[in-house]
């Protein structure tokens, strides 16, 4: 090992895939999902040394959230998660089988629940919505830096 922590002639620790996958079945599984995403971002950060804040642990937590209640609550069978850092963001991915693409409503401040995707495209870097041979999926990406200058915390700006 170098002095990095990296093996000699393993690639760095940026072009390392940092993911964590699971299938869910049931709503009371959403539950578990918000948990694997906190253990995940816990990971990411003790593992592999990548600054994770509160705000970020919590917007992924309700990023997860949103997005498997969603796949549970209007797709028949299982839906699958997968957490993934890729280029400074954690890429959330949710897989379900209804082709079906959700349609973001037009704001309605009055509306009664139903807000869901909106605070979703609202936290997120990027939010991408794909038809599958079977299914969707549906990929939001948060950033893990904190403020819009790009420093994440735990790092001194120079």
């Amino acid at each position: 090992m170098d002095l990095a922590g990296q093996d000699e002639g393993s690639p760095p620790l940026a072009d390392r895939l940092i993911s964590a996958a699971a299938a869910f079945e049931g709503s009371e599984e959403i539950a578990e999902a918000r948990d694997l995403a906190r253990a995940f971002l816990t990971r990411v950060q003790a593992v592999h040394g990548l600054p994770v804040s509160g705000r970020v642990m919590g917007v992924v937590q309700l990023v997860v959230s949103e997005l498997v209640t969603n796949a549970r609550k209007y797709a028949p069978g299982p839906c699958l998660l997968t957490l993934e850092v890729s280029e400074g963001a954690v890429e959330v991915t949710v897989w379900d089988s209804d082709p079906g693409l959700p349609v973001p409503r037009a704001t309605d401040p009055g509306r009664v629940g139903q807000h869901g995707l909106e605070i979703v495209t609202a936290v997120c870097r990027s939010f991408e919505m794909h038809r599958e041979p079977v299914g969707k999926r549906i990929t939001a990406a948060v950033e893990l830096a904190d403020d819009p200058g790009g420093a994440a915390v735990g790092r001194q700006a120079l």
